[in-house]
């Protein structure tokens, strides 16, 4: 990879993540046009760092939104709650997906969905449905409160969306905040908290993943650290691509504009099953 397909590969990351339209897909679709596999493990790497990156840039902008919350141990609490459900949703996914679905690879891995462009599709277009009626619905005349069995649904939701890219994880997490009736700035900083929360374990098993696929380059100090260096240079683009795209982009869930968030994802999962279709001819 060269440094501009790192840079370009952060912007779009830093500004679609910040959207419920699957930053993921952005940036596979992104890597499929540039004849990169996604699925390799320096490419599902890169992919995290992009998502940290990020996570910095929404840390900095929700900080003083999450600190009253934090004063209150609920919020914490429901936090752990739900990201406690994601990981055995996530995990559980990935083995029956490894172990069953991809059986007749004997290395099959999660990661090599990755390069399923229908597949992605069809989740776009699946989450593009939820976001539309979640964001159809009038908000309630009382907002209800985040309660453990709420903080337990979003957490399952986000643990199904994990190993499909194209089903955005925030825009299924704060469309079913929507759907219980929670408010949509709290769906907001819960959804991006789990978020938060969520990224260093996949950080931690990605550069494991990385570091046994190069096993046999570890003598070759430079190539490793070269690789290392990729994801921290892309981590620092989306970051600042984020801090510039967050105001702006979050807003929109803010005016009631959220369903125009689904609608997006229909069109960009028409272009991606078009990208299926011409990438083989044209390779």
């Amino acid at each position: 990879m060269s440094w501009w397909h790192i840079a370009l590969l952060a912007v779009v990351q830093g500004f679609a993540e910040l959207l419920p339209v699957s930053s993921s897909a952005h940036v596979i679709l992104a890597e499929h046009l540039m004849g990169l596999d996604p699925a390799a493990p320096e490419m599902t790497y890169l992919l995290v760092m992009l998502h940290t990156g990020t996570m910095l840039a929404v840390m900095i902008y929700f900080w003083r939104r999450w600190w009253p919350l934090l004063h209150s141990a609920h919020f914490p609490k429901m936090v752990i709650l739900a990201t406690a459900t994601t990981g055995v949703i996530g995990l559980g996914l990935k083995e029956f997906i490894e172990r069953i679905v991809l059986r007749a690879s004997p290395d099959a891995e999660i990661e090599h969905l990755f390069r399923n462009l229908p597949l992605m599709a069809l989740a776009l277009f699946s989450v593009g449905w939820v976001i539309v009626i979640a964001g159809s619905r009038k908000p309630p005349a009382v907002d209800a409160p985040l309660t453990p069995k709420r903080s337990f649904m979003i957490g399952l939701v986000q643990g199904v969306c994990l190993p499909f890219r194209g089903f955005s994880r925030s825009g299924a997490t704060i469309s079913t905040a929507l759907f219980y009736g929670i408010s949509r700035e709290l769906a907001e900083q819960f959804s991006f908290a789990l978020a938060v929360v969520l990224t260093p374990a996949v950080l931690f098993l990605e550069i494991h993943r990385l570091l046994k696929a190069k096993e046999g380059l570890l003598a070759d100090g430079q190539t490793v650290m070269g690789l290392l260096s990729h994801g921290f240079l892309g981590m620092f683009f989306s970051a600042l691509a984020g801090l510039v795209a967050l105001r702006w982009l979050s807003s929109w869930l803010e005016q009631g504009r959220w369903k125009y968030f689904g609608y997006y994802c229909w069109f960009v999962s028409g272009m991606v099953l078009w990208v299926s279709r011409v990438m083989p001819a044209s390779s």
